[in-house]
């Protein structure tokens, strides 16, 4: 695996495990975060917060590697709607800038990409998929 491949398996992993364990360190700031629209805020946090964790340990698995990164990038599209409802309401999260809630969302469109190519099977010389 070439190394920027690897570099980028290592970001995700990184940011799905600190992810993932910050899921239950500090439930409330993800509660907070959460649209008003969707229940069971908290049942949410954790249940994410576990699937990111699987998500990062199943990346390191080369076997299992792009089923959890097809996983992965559905739990980004599904707390979306989070991201999208901070953006949207800026004076609900004073102590963030409106230009960070912007390019958070800039960060997660790469994000998707990260995961995507990252853990992507190596195509074999004179295979094709």
């Amino acid at each position: 695996m070439p190394l920027a491949k690897k570099l980028g398996l290592a970001v995700v992993f990184l940011w799905f495990m600190v992810g993932g364990i910050t899921h239950f360190t500090n439930p409330d700031f993800f509660v907070a975060i959460m649209p008003p629209w969707i229940g069971w805020h908290l049942e949410i946090v954790y249940i994410s917060g576990v699937f990111e964790i699987l998500g990062a340990i199943g990346i390191l698995i080369p076997r299992l590697r792009q089923l959890a990164g097809n996983c992965l990038i559905l739990l980004v599209i599904a707390v979306t709607p989070a991201n999208i409802h901070m953006w949207l309401n800026p004076q609900l999260f004073p102590d963030v800038s409106e230009a960070f809630l912007s390019i958070r969302l800039v960060v997660q469109a790469l994000l998707l990409w990260l995961i995507w190519w990252s853990t992507r099977r190596e195509a074999v010389e004179g295979h094709t998929h």
